[in-house]
């Protein structure tokens, strides 16, 4: 309930002026108020505890709002603090049966280091548990451009509460993913969290690792189904992945989601394209590794060509060759 609302600021502000609030006092006159609108502030301000019985019981007088705050607010915090050791006593209680779970689990197929998930829904699960054990850090590689809205708003939600709890949570976007509003909203929501998001031109494959302990790569597409995923634990394995990640990690584009980075970024994209289009990749291949749309790619290409004045895409590669411009990676692509 908002004080300026439903005239209780004012009534209360009446009650400090005359120090007290009275049945029969000129309060309702003296505010323009009828005596049900009186009424009701009175019993706001009550609710508050910013109104508290006079001594001779023939009244209320107005109340510190300090001292309110302490007596309203106090069994908030202890229903507050009693919630938190209840769910302090649920971890205690279930997390030592992670292990035995993952020792005894038929779910997936059973390698040494590994758990293959063929349907999306079972990957679901695990990606869900994993995210609810995670206790360190979470560092994931999330190739292609702008992320599907609902999965952001799935998934909002467990980062954020990830990150309340100390979890470190570091995420690889490519650079096309700049252009997603969706996906900057939630960027600008858990980077405010704590989240680090860095973005480059091309990316590994899609990945997550929890804790530098258990990866989730995906299975590759059979028959038009849906990704499935392979669950890695061996520690070589996933400390090669790891790795992996850091270097691209060290070359990223901080992800602030400001207007001002688009100019860079799009600026490395083109070289990117260019370096791909020298090395005689098509147009389809080149979106693919960029994380965008092949008309996208197209529309690069094109404009590429039209201001060096190319005829085709290996003139323009030459020309470029020619006035030495850079073809390499460079830090931060």
């Amino acid at each position: 309930m908002s004080l300026l609302e439903n005239n209780s600021l004012s009534v209360y502000e009446w009650a400090l002026r005359n120090g007290t609030l009275r049945a029969g006092s000129t309060a309702a006159a003296d505010l323009g108020l009828t005596d049900e609108e009186l009424a009701q502030a009175r019993a706001d301000l009550l609710d508050l505890g910013l109104l508290l019985p006079a001594g001779d019981g023939t009244g209320e007088i107005p109340a510190d709002p300090a001292i309110a705050e302490m007596m309203v607010g106090a069994p908030l915090e202890q229903e507050i603090e009693q919630r938190q050791q209840a769910l302090i006593r649920v971890h205690e209680q279930l997390r030592p049966l992670s292990p035995l779970f993952a020792e005894h689990t038929l779910t997936g197929r059973q390698g040494e280091g590994i758990r293959s998930f063929d349907e999306p829904a079972a990957v679901q699960r695990e990606l869900s548990m994993m995210t609810r054990l995670c206790s360190e850090e979470m560092i994931s590689i999330q190739p292609g451009g702008g992320r599907n809205p609902d999965t952001l708003r799935g998934i909002v939600q467990e980062s954020l509460s990830m990150l309340e709890r100390g979890v470190r949570l570091r995420t690889l976007y490519q650079h096309t993913a700049r252009a997603s509003l969706t996906t900057r909203a939630y960027v600008r929501e858990v980077s405010a969290a704590g989240a680090q998001i860095r973005t480059t031109a091309e990316v590994f494959d899609r990945m997550i690792i929890f804790d530098r302990e258990t990866a989730f790569v995906p299975q590759p597409r059979t028959d038009g189904r849906p990704h499935g995923a392979s669950i890695v634990t061996d520690p070589t394995v996933v400390g090669f992945l790891f790795r992996m990640f850091e270097s691209i990690w060290e070359s990223g584009q901080p992800f602030d989601t400001q207007q001002s980075e688009y100019q860079q970024t799009a600026e490395q994209l083109r070289i990117s394209i260019l370096r791909l289009m020298a090395a005689g990749l098509k147009d389809e291949v080149i979106a693919k590794r960029l994380g965008m749309a092949t008309r996208t790619c197209r529309r690069y290409v094109k404009d590429i060509t039209d201001e060096l004045g190319a005829a085709s895409r290996f003139q323009a590669g030459y020309m470029v060759w020619k006035l030495g411009l850079p073809l390499e990676p460079e830090r931060g692509e």
